[in-house]
C-alpha cells in the first residue's frame, strides 16, 4: 500500500529495492526516521513487532491522529482552504508552538504538507490539490498503524532501547550536508558520527539508505559493512532536467542478498510441481 502523504527525501521510489533487501528472520521491525514511512507501508503486516519513529513532533502527533482519530483528523481537513495566507497562518501557529487541540494541530501538519513546494512543509506550493482525495488513503493507513508503536524518540536513544539480536533497523537519516530540507534537525546539525558508531555496536541488524557522497563513504568503511551503490529518479529536478538520476548507498551489516537467495531457490525446488527444479526432473523421466 501507498503512504497518505507525501516527505522530504521519501522512499517510494526505492521502496521495493529496500524490501528485496531486508533480511530473513527478525523478530522486531524499527522504522528510526520514518517520514511518510514509505517502506513501512509497503512491508506486508507479518508477526513482527513494529515501530514508526520520528523526531518531528508534529509529524508523530499526526501518524496518532491518523491511528486513533482518523474520521476526526479528516473532518479538520475537509474544509482547510489551499491558500498562501491560510498556509502561512498554520505555519504560524505550528512554529510559534500554540495551544492547539492535537486533531487540529495534526490537520494544520498535513495541510502544510499537502500544500507547500516538495513537502516540504515551509514554501506555499501554490499546486491545486483535493484533500478529500486522500481520505481513503487515511483510512488505509489507520487500518495498516493499528498495531504499530508510534514513537518520538532520539535515534540513539530508540536504537539502544530496542536493540535486540532479532531486531531490525531501517534507517534512512537526514542527508549529508542536507540539514535545511528537515525540520526536526538540531540547529548544530545532525550527528552522522554519532549515529554510526550507534550502528556499529548493536546486536541486531541494520539497514541505511544514504546519498552517496565520500564523507559518508569514509564513516562506512569498516569490516563487516557492506556499502551498495544505486541511483534512482531525483523527483525535484524532473521539472528541469527529464530523467535525472539521484545518486544513493545502501549500507548494512549483514548479507543483503540472502532475501532474493531464498526466493530463487524456493522457486527451484517449489513443492507444487511447478519449479524450475521439478521441470528438470520431469523433463529427465520423459528421457
Amino acid at each position: 500500500m501507498n503512504s497518505f502523504m507525501a516527505w522530504v527525501g521519501g522512499k517510494k521510489a526505492l521502496r521495493d529495492e529496500i524490501l528485496a533487501r531486508f533480511p530473513l528472520d527478525y523478530t522486531r521491525y524499527i522504522e528510526v526516521f520514518g517520514g511518510a514511512g514509505w517502506v513501512l507501508f509497503r512491508k506486508p503486516p507479518g508477526y513482527d513487532f513494529e515501530v514508526f519513529n520520528d523526531l518531528d513532533g508534529n509529524l508523530v502527533n499526526l501518524y496518532r491522529c491518523v491511528r486513533e482519530q482518523p474520521q476526526q483528523l479528516k473532518e479538520e481537513i475537509r474544509y482547510l482552504l489551499n491558500s498562501r495566507l491560510d498556509f502561512e497562518h498554520m505555519k504560524r501557529l505550528l512554529h510559534e508552538r500554540a495551544a492547539l487541540p492535537d486533531v487540529k494541530r495534526g490537520a494544520y501538519y498535513y495541510a502544510l504538507i499537502r500544500y507547500s513546494y516538495a513537502a516540504g512543509t515551509t514554501t506555499y506550493g501554490g499546486q491545486p490539490h483535493a484533500m478529500w482525495n486522500d481520505f481513503p488513503l487515511i483510512d488505509a493507513a489507520a487500518n495498516r498503524l493499528q498495531k504499530v508503536v508510534v514513537e518520538n524518540k532520539d535515534c540513539v536513544k530508540l536504537i539502544r532501547q530496542y536493540d535486540r539480536p532479532g531486531s531490525f533497523f531501517y534507517c534512512d537519516p537526514p542527508y549529508y550536508n542536507a540539514d535545511q530540507y528537515y525540520a526536526s534537525v538540531p540547529a548544530d546539525g545532525f550527528d552522522h558520527k554519532r549515529l554510526a558508531e550507534t550502528l556499529y555496536g548493536i546486536q541486531g541488524k541494520f539497514l541505511l539508505s544514504y546519498n552517496d557522497c565520500p564523507e559518508i563513504r569514509e564513516l562506512y568503511s569498516r569490516p563487516g559493512v557492506a556499502i551498495e551503490h544505486m541511483t534512482r529518479l531525483s523527483n525535484i529536478a524532473q521539472r528541469y532536467e527529464n530523467g535525472k538520476q539521484y545518486p544513493e548507498l545502501l549500507i548494512s551489516n549483514y548479507d543483503t542478498a540472502e532475501n532474493a537467495r531464498s526466493i530463487i531457490q524456493l522457486t527451484l525446488f517449489d513443492t507444487n510441481g511447478v519449479g524450475f527444479g521439478t521441470n528438470l526432473k520431469r523433463k529427465s523421466d520423459r528421457q
